[in-house]
């Protein structure tokens, strides 16, 4: 079994309170292969929900303390974004999921690339919340892009 983000199988839970419907993991979803999680939603966070980003460092610093999670309004998110990324981990070891397949560049999910901050379509190496979590804890992250 392995975690998905739920956006790419069709659910309605991106920011914007759509998608990024991916068909092929749709059908391993239906075949029951994968389990849908969206980690924003966990942490408490609506849907839609203003864009946020990790400033001054990737998930791994959010993590450690020295970078936070701000929306594009200027409200600090990074409880919400901590608190899912922990449920998300729960979920994955309560299911003995060892792997995760994620969308590309949030600042939850992303893995490798995600967004700089600044809220200019402009991107930075590193890791999302859950990414940064899930890594650290033996998961694989892949990230899938849109």
């Amino acid at each position: 079994m392995k975690l998905v983000s739920a956006c790419l199988i069709g659910v309605n839970c991106n920011f914007e309170g759509k998608n990024w419907l991916n068909p092929k993991l749709l059908e391993e979803f239906e075949k029951g292969g994968l389990f849908p999680v969206c980690p924003e939603v966990l942490g408490g966070l609506p849907v839609p929900r203003t864009p946020a980003e990790i400033q001054n460092g990737d998930g791994t610093d959010v993590l450690n303390g020295n970078a936070k999670v701000v929306n594009e309004k200027g409200a600090n998110v990074t409880e919400q974004f901590v608190r899912g990324a922990q449920e998300t981990l729960r979920i994955a070891k309560a299911i003995g999921a060892k792997e995760a397949l994620l969308i590309e560049k949030s600042p939850s999910c992303g893995c490798g690339r995600i967004f700089d901050g600044s809220f200019s379509e402009k991107f930075v190496e590193g890791d999302g919340v859950t990414a940064a979590l899930l890594k650290k804890n033996g998961i694989k992250v892949t990230s899938v892009k849109v």
